[in-house]
């Protein structure tokens, strides 16, 4: 199936929004954020700090009377800048183009297999800016088998699943871990789908270079064609 007729295939699953937090929090409490050179914002701190991050974002979420601040998918950002696991030697190398969608929020809430499925994989990538814990979902729909990633996850999270495991839609599969574990981010959630996972573990790339963003492209569509957030 080619990237339209994927695009189509996942558009179609579901005509509601897809929750992948808890289902609790109204989309009405959903703020869209941008964390690209744009938001001139991010120049008043040391984006660097996951507890400047934290004082930043609850701010934001005051000032914009939300609970959950969301977006990021292709958003090229500086903030990668910080961490010598995303440097490379060219700025055409370098990875700083995002290929999820991040749900900003508070550490411990909820979160949802976005579709039946099961356990692929999980992981605890402790790279200074990684996921920290991960889950990887295998789906498989109208013959379409694909994956949905969540990274950012607590420790808990990872210590009482195993691979195989069937999940339901809606099901809560972990909790979003605290920048202590998290890959010294502020608490969010990094949801990505992906059509094929290249033989990875509990693991997939959430940012590419330019270099290779066609192909990232294709296998990482839009998150939104399940959640449809109004960004």
């Amino acid at each position: 199936m080619n990237t339209e007729k994927f695009n189509q295939f996942l558009n179609k699953i579901s005509k509601e929004p897809l929750p992948v937090i808890d289902a609790a929090i109204s989309l009405e409490s959903y703020f869209p954020i941008v964390i690209s050179s744009k938001n001139k914002e991010l120049l008043n701190f040391d984006i660097s700090s996951s507890s400047e991050w934290e004082v930043y974002l609850k701010s934001f979420l005051e000032k914009n009377k939300a609970k959950i601040a969301f977006g990021g998918y292709f958003e090229k950002r500086n903030i990668y800048d910080r961490s010598n696991y995303f440097k490379n030697v060219s700025e055409n190398e370098k990875r700083n183009i995002h290929l999820g969608i991040d749900l900003w929020c508070k550490e411990s809430i909820k979160v949802l297999a976005v579709l039946d499925g099961e356990v692929h994989s999980f992981k605890n990538n402790k790279n200074f800016g990684d996921y920290g814990p991960t889950i990887i979902l295998k789906h498989e729909i109208e013959n379409e088998v694909f994956y949905t990633l969540y990274g950012h996850l607590s420790l808990a999270s990872i210590e009482n699943i195993k691979v195989g495991d069937a999940v339901l839609q809606g099901n809560t599969i972990g909790y979003l871990g605290s920048s202590t574990v998290n890959g010294e981010y502020a608490p969010h959630l990094h949801f990505q789908i992906i059509r094929d996972l290249e033989d990875n573990f509990g693991d997939y790339p959430g940012v590419s270079s330019k270099e290779n963003i066609a192909f990232y492209k294709n296998n990482c569509p839009n998150p939104n064609l399940l959640l449809k957030l109004a960004i």
